[in-house]
């Protein structure tokens, strides 16, 4: 049964997209054996039907690389039912015709315990954009690696990424050793076989399905907009694949009552792209969205500081964001200085006498310059002017309910009493929520938006406009065009998208033509 949509979200349905349904669901399935192969018999049984293929699979025999990608899924897991770990020790295996000595290698974090290595051939995934295939034809069977997935969108997970995409092919070192290779196919794209260079198979999109599959983290969307201060600890940069100091980090960063769920299809789009694929790695912040904007930036400023320390060799960052995403990240192209606070305070942070835990709260929120390492970014049907959807009677008392942290209004009340009345505008007389934040009215809005962005930093925008071509009058049902439309802005794309510029096939195009453009340095 479907889970329900709550009825509270309904007649705010424009702004807020409740997650009533997995984007993908994955069911083990067992696949169509090939003619020719057999699968219902022993390790030992399987290992001589693969050596027997070796000599067709390396001359190039189509047929023969399916039966033999084929038995080495079904090696897979032979190996996990039979609750043997080759991969601390080589096992000897052992039937009737014979024996192997049997040992395996993975790349570095990849799991490998009872349980977590899943050939992609024996799952079927349906939903949204479950059935989107990413794949590479060649030698080996694609898996899914996977620890597990209570974590996932909870804790900062950059390390070891739990969930990744291998491909398992055999090597025969003699008549009676095997060896079981896995090999990161981000990594790797062609192997060698008998003095033949072959195209590793791959599964590219199968992690990131499964995930959003298993771990539900599309669910955390409508959550921590309500009960931000809840979720605090999601708050989190996290990779989609291991760290690479050659490729160019990809940010996402997704939007009100979103998670980077919403990225789905961008994602599965781009990774299919071997130029992008060999040229960018992906990135994603996600936090709780029911904080003002301007405090999720210092949040995602706060991440980036941990970047620098922990990858000091990192590449140039391209940062796409959508809607309420796209706005903090202007914010990192944005130099604030201390224009933010003389407008707030009338004085100078060093002419400010307030000191402890709610004056650092508010500096790290006012006090702000660009992110050197931001070197492009795309902005989809972001409110930089914010929406006036925001401020409709019914999203007002709808936001009443989104419960701010004790901190910010501490924090706000402390400043409130050093403030003229004049002066308290941009901290406003409640403390904002991340609704509040999008108002074209809000203080905040206004202020920043006197600020340009640097010039330094390329920026393009992605407007939808609900294929009316009324532009510049038009809408994309949420953010007006005035509100996204930017001068700075290098490029304009305009698509027949609602809200959700970032899931139409042209707003991923424009993706890709401007990633595209920034590896030619252009």
């Amino acid at each position: 049964m479907k889970q329900r949509c709550s009825l509270l979200i309904l007649p705010v349905a424009a702004l807020f997209v409740a997650a009533c349904s997995a984007p993908v669901k994955v069911k083990e399935v067992v696949p169509p054996t090939p003619s020719g192969v057999t699968t219902k018999t022993s390790i030992p049984g399987l290992l001589r039907q693969i050596q027997g293929y070796e000599s067709a699979v390396a001359r190039g025999d189509a047929a023969a690389t399916v039966r033999y990608n084929h038995l080495v899924a079904r090696l897979i897991q032979a190996v996990d039912a039979a609750h043997i770990h080759p991969w601390s020790a080589p096992v000897t295996v052992s039937d009737e015709q014979g024996s192997y000595l049997l040992s395996a290698r993975a790349p570095e974090g990849v799991s490998t315990g009872h349980g977590q290595l899943t050939p992609t051939d024996a799952l079927r995934m349906k939903g949204e954009f479950g059935e989107v295939q990413v794949a590479a034809h060649g030698i080996g069977a694609p898996l899914v690696s996977a620890r597990g997935f209570s974590e996932i969108g909870h804790t900062q997970i950059r390390k070891n990424v739990p969930v990744r995409n291998v491909t398992a092919i055999v090597r025969f070192r003699d008549a009676k050793r095997a060896e079981i290779e896995l090999l990161d196919p981000l990594q790797t794209e062609t192997v060698a076989l008998r003095g033949k260079s072959l195209d590793l198979a791959a599964n590219y999109g199968a992690a990131m399905q499964v995930s959003l599959a298993k771990s539900r983290i599309d669910q955390l969307g409508f959550k921590r907009l309500l009960h931000p201060s809840r979720y605090d600890n999601t708050a989190n940069l996290n990779f989609l694949q291991p760290y690479d100091p050659d490729r160019i980090p990809l940010l996402l960063v997704h939007g009100l009552d979103s998670t980077p769920a919403t990225f789905g299809p961008l994602y599965l789009s781009l990774i299919n792209d071997p130029e992008i694929r060999r040229h960018y790695q992906f990135w994603v912040f996600s936090y709780p969205s029911g904080y003002p904007y301007h405090y999720s930036a210092s949040l995602l400023r706060r991440e980036l500081d941990e970047i620098n320390r922990e990858y000091p060799r990192h590449k140039g960052i391209v940062i796409m964001g959508h809607s309420m995403g796209g706005v903090i990240s202007k914010l990192m192209l944005t130099n604030a200085g201390d224009k933010l606070w003389v407008k707030a305070f009338g004085k100078t942070p060093a002419e400010t006498k307030w000191n402890g835990s709610s004056r650092q709260l508010l500096e790290d929120t006012l006090l702000f310059e660009d992110r050197k390492e931001i070197d492009r970014a795309v902005f989809f049907s972001a409110p930089h002017r914010g929406s006036e959807v925001a401020v409709n009677p019914v999203v007002r008392m709808f936001s009443s309910l989104v419960k701010m942290p004790g901190t910010l209004a501490d924090a706000r009340n402390a400043a409130l009493s050093i403030l003229t009345a004049d002066q308290a505008g941009l901290l406003l007389q409640s403390t904002p929520n991340s609704i509040g934040t999008l108002s074209p009215k809000n203080p905040f809005v206004l202020a920043v938006n006197e600020i340009p962005p640097t010039s330094r930093v390329p920026h393009h925008t992605v407007v939808g406009d609900r294929g009316k071509g009324d532009s510049p009058h038009s809408s994309d049902g949420v953010v007006p065009y005035w509100s996204a439309h930017l001068p700075t802005a290098a490029s304009e794309k305009i698509v027949p998208s609602g809200h959700g510029s970032h899931a139409h096939p042209e707003g991923i195009e424009e993706a890709r033509r401007i990633l595209k453009l920034h590896l030619r340095g252009r």
